[in-house]
């Protein structure tokens, strides 16, 4: 009797299946992996994050969520606002037109508009302290992201309302080496670090901080420019003779040295008589040559490292007493 051989038409179905079903589970495991990678690399971007914010004592009391979350009741949609803008014949190019449809804030929104970025900042860095860096669940990580990117737009908030400051401040700058479109872009850097770097928790405004933040900038490029040209012109034989051309700036007037003079012998007499005695002798002050610490030390009989605390309270005192007197802003506003 021959035997008849079975048909393998079931076998093959099971394998096929069995093949497909292990297809899915390697796609499915590859899925998850790769899901994996994505949260370590947002994890470690996370944790690898500056997170820079001024501090403020509000930051810790019960209501500071309240204070940096409401707005000012006056308060308008911020940049909705279109003001007229200049006459089409006014020779501004499109950008700088564009700026004047963007209002400026009021004293009070600033301040909230302040508040609220660094609060933002402030509670994704407190938030992620209490995280595990090895730990932190995507729901964690969002969290911390959320409250970062509501921080940067916040700050775009504060950026776009003073751009029309760079533009008035760098009509002023404008010289052979750097054009005006230069100038505005460069003070652009200068109020996003201004942005950055400003406490709004003493109440001035930011303008004025920023006036001198963009006007420093400023002229440190034109000093940097003016040092380009006596190179250039050192090294090229033709150009020797001809007459560097005055910038626009002039250092100090008479009255703007008195002015300092003033102010700084007003500093002196603040500090206590030893403190007052070490700051002229270690800075020439009375016409001599700066004397050392240890010069100091065997004139006074104390240690040169006694000579450098001293000094050392009596800068920090000065610079309370400049800070009191705005001394940066005025000689902001010379330049």
């Amino acid at each position: 009797m021959i035997a008849i051989a079975k048909p393998r038409k079931a076998a093959s179905k099971k394998k096929s299946a069995g093949t497909k079903r292990s297809l899915t589970a390697r796609r499915t495991e590859a899925a998850r992996q790769r899901r994996l990678a994505e949260l370590r690399a947002r994890r470690e971007a996370l944790f690898a994050r500056e997170i820079d914010y001024i501090p403020c004592r509000e930051f810790l009391k019960s209501n500071a969520e309240r204070l940096a979350t409401e707005p000012p009741a006056e308060a308008a949609v911020p940049l909705a606002r279109t003001e007229a803008a200049p006459s089409s014949g006014s020779g501004m190019t499109p950008y700088i037109a564009s700026l004047y449809q963007n209002r400026l804030l009021t004293k009070e929104e600033e301040q909230f508009y302040f508040r609220r970025m660094n609060w933002l900042k402030f509670k994704a860095a407190t938030t992620r302290g209490r995280y595990d860096s090895r730990r932190a669940s995507l729901r964690q990580i969002e969290l911390v992201e959320g409250l970062l990117a509501e921080a940067e737009t916040v700050k775009a908030i504060l950026i776009t309302s003073n751009l029309r400051l760079v533009v008035s401040i760098a009509k002023k700058f404008v010289d052979p080496t750097w054009s005006f479109d230069e100038l505005v872009s460069e003070g652009n850097l200068a109020l996003m670090r201004a942005v950055e770097k400003f406490n709004f928790a003493l109440g001035n405004r930011f303008s004025t901080y920023a006036t001198y933040a963009i006007q420093r900038h400023f002229y440190r490029l034109s000093q940097r420019g003016r040092q380009f040209r006596k190179r250039f012109i050192a090294d090229d034989e033709a150009l020797k003779d001809r007459p560097e051309q005055e910038p626009e700036h002039d250092y100090c007037s008479s009255e703007q040295i008195a002015t300092l003079k003033e102010l700084f012998t007003g500093f002196l007499g603040e500090l206590e008589p030893r403190e007052r005695r070490i700051v002229v002798a270690r800075f020439g002050f009375d016409g001599k040559p700066p004397r050392t610490f240890r010069e100091l030390g065997s004139q006074m009989g104390v240690c040169k490292e006694r000579i450098r605390q001293i000094q050392g309270r009596a800068m920090e005192k000065l610079r309370s007493l400049a800070e009191d007197a705005k001394l940066e802003q005025t000689v902001g506003n010379w330049l």
